[in-house]
């Protein structure tokens, strides 16, 4: 039998410090944890954390915001019309940064693109905040459930680490903590029968979107040496670039004449170019549902070659040897941290948004719940994969929309939600919920309405959709699409609050490479028009008779008497002097959307109605 050896004063002074430090470990907390600092951690982490919560966001690479950033992806794809809430602030900081919306108006891909460097200081500067806490290169290790939250251990430079929070978001790119959680979730196509969708597959599948191994280049002018230039990589076949710079006419962007045309596409300031082109470019197709992690690193790495190929291809092929790798990010090959993924695991949720909801969103009740907006077409990659059906995803017309709270809240699982691609929509969906100023707009939302759940000391399902969109709103993001509404409108928050109570409704249309609804604030409203509007918040109303002619002061005030509320001129001159109106008061004068808003969301208040995740009213 071993004889046990006593302890030495060091020893009891190590195992002392480890108890200790053990414990002090295990009860670390904080209100929210995001693992994943990506475009939507990090905005649900800002939002959090404005809000008054503590947040630590658990990030694998040193940078914030994920494919904006991190993966090189620095040319924002739609919402240029609605800079809603943290996408205006960081696009406001872009501004600022390069001297104006024309500084960066440099490639014709997109009105807004910056350095990938310059994006993430940004993110970083906007999560300065003394109750947001980030750690970088945090790897988690385990998550568990306990009682009113989560556990979730992790590693940072070999340090193990554990941290107790009431409220876990899955800010990941590829909603890895879906199936360590136990939320249900959708992966690959969905078939017909599934969501009703008429463009969907008749049998589901598995199949992904092709992912991107992005690369920056820099003119360098007068190149000399060998710095940034790349070697011909292993299994290199220029024929798979030969048709990068011939396009037919009509094809997805139109005619492109030439190569320096195709480099202009992702032109970023300072003389650098995003090169993330999908025509016989470096798209690239990775199985990655049915890869183990290491089976996917090693695939990682092909796409990576792929994307050096191409960049070979540019140097040597096409002549382009003044364009190098940058010195962009701060990496041993000078390639991204990360790989580009379209899509992700998408979680089982309270609702299910498909194309049919984003075609015709007034036909349901979910647009009065948004959360988001979004005016990207439906956009599929699907070209490196022969095996992917052939389904024309661009040419489902769809206006600008929303996205419901239903969507960031699983089926069952408790104070969990997702900010990212992991939302729960369809696979077409998907191909325009993914784009950067959406995804900014998903995690924010969900900051809010984690903060929101653990200042009421709620879980998420319990809490009230109106307190959420309310403070969206007070952040000066967008919860109806209507881009002629902007946030410096001193009007903005009630034609908001009217458009999401469905009062009034906007009228959205498919627009080429930017889809619009519109709100039309000086459009005149017809007694009618507000009259059905408001019926299922005053059902006294029925009984008033409403024409067609525009609505006045005068009709609003019979409204009032029949919603059984006093009012009189003085009142309705009251009314008028605190919605801030323009122009002189009289009873008889017909009123627009701007003005019936404002009146509207003062004295009827229809935006104070819970609703439930389907958009439907709790109680009349």
């Amino acid at each position: 039998m071993r004889k046990t050896r006593p302890l030495s004063l060091i020893s009891l002074v190590f195992c002392f410090f480890f108890l200790i430090s053990s414990s002090a470990l295990a009860q670390q907390e904080v209100d929210v944890l995001i693992i994943g600092g990506g475009a939507g951690g990090t905005a649900a982490g800002i939002q959090a954390a404005r809000m008054g919560t503590s947040v630590l966001i658990l990030e694998e690479t040193p940078w914030l915001g994920g494919m904006l950033t991190s993966a090189g992806v620095s040319a924002i794809d739609g919402n240029h019309l609605m800079p809603s809430g943290i996408w205006g602030e960081f696009r406001q900081a872009l501004y600022d940064h390069y001297g104006g919306a024309k500084a960066v108006a440099t490639g014709w891909v997109s009105h807004t693109l910056f350095e990938p460097s310059t994006g993430n200081r940004i993110l970083k500067q906007m999560a300065d905040l003394p109750n947001l806490k980030k750690a970088y290169g945090a790897i988690y290790t385990s998550i568990q459930q306990i009682p009113g939250g989560w556990q979730v251990e992790w590693e940072q430079n070999g340090a193990q680490n554990a941290t107790k929070t009431k409220i876990l978001i899955d800010g990941t790119e590829t909603g890895d903590l879906l199936p360590l959680v136990g939320a249900g979730f959708r992966l690959g196509m969905d078939s017909k029968q599934d969501t009703g969708e008429a463009e969907a597959p008749e049998s589901a599948n598995n199949i992904v979107q092709d992912l991107t191994y992005v690369a920056i280049l820099e003119d360098v002018v007068t190149a000399r040496g060998r710095k940034g230039k790349v070697r011909k990589p292993k299994g290199y076949d220029a024929a798979a670039f030969d048709c990068c710079c011939k396009r037919e006419g009509g094809e997805m962007f139109g005619a492109v004449s030439d190569c320096e045309q195709m480099l202009n596409y992702g032109k970023l300031p300072n003389g650098k170019y995003m090169i993330n082109w999908p025509n016989c470019g470096n798209d690239y197709y990775l199985n990655w549902p049915e890869l183990s992690k290491e089976e996917r690193l090693d695939r990682l790495e092909e796409a990576k070659r792929h994307t050096l190929g191409f960049v070979y291809y540019i140097q040597q092929e096409l002549g382009f040897k003044n364009l190098r790798l940058a010195d962009e990010f701060p990496t041993k090959d000078n390639m991204p941290f990360i790989a580009y993924d379209r899509e992700a695991r998408r979680m089982k949720g309270k609702v299910f948004l498909t194309a049919d909801h984003l075609e015709s969103p007034f036909n349901f009740n979910y647009y009065k719940t948004g959360i988001a907006v979004g005016d990207y077409p439906i956009d599929h990659h699907h070209d490196k994969n022969p095996e992917a059906p052939e389904i024309d995803f661009i040419n489902i017309k769809v206006p600008s929309y929303n996205i419901p709270m239903g969507s960031l809240v699983p089926e069952t699982t408790p104070n969990f939600l997702v900010a990212e691609k992991n939302i729960s929509v369809s696979n077409i969906v998907n191909g325009t919920t993914r784009l950067q100023p959406v995804v900014l707009g998903i995690g924010q939302a969900a900051g809010a309405l984690a903060a929101t759940a653990v200042l009421e000391g709620q879980s998420p399902e319990e809490v009230s959709i109106r307190k959420v969109q309310q403070s969206l709103l007070q952040a000066k993001a967008y919860i109806m699409p209507y881009i002629d509404t902007a946030p410096d409108d001193p009007a903005f928050e009630a034609m908001q609050r009217i458009g999401a109570s469905g009062v009034l409704k906007g009228i959205g249309i498919p627009y080429l490479w930017a889809n619009q609804t519109w709100f039309y604030p000086e459009r005149i409203v017809s007694e009618f028009e507000w009259h059905q509007g408001m019926l299922p918040y005053a059902p006294k109303l029925k009984g008033l008779p409403a024409s067609g002619k525009g609505i006045t002061a005068e009709f609003i005030g019979k409204a009032l008497t029949k919603m059984g509320m006093e009012y009189n001129s003085e009142t309705l001159m009251r009314i008028w002097q605190e919605s801030n109106l323009k122009g002189e008061f009289h009873e008889q004068r017909e009123l627009n959307r701007r003005e019936v808003s404002l009146i509207t969301d003062l004295i009827c208040k229809p935006f104070e109605y819970e609703l439930d995740f389907n958009g439907d009213l709790k109680s009349p």
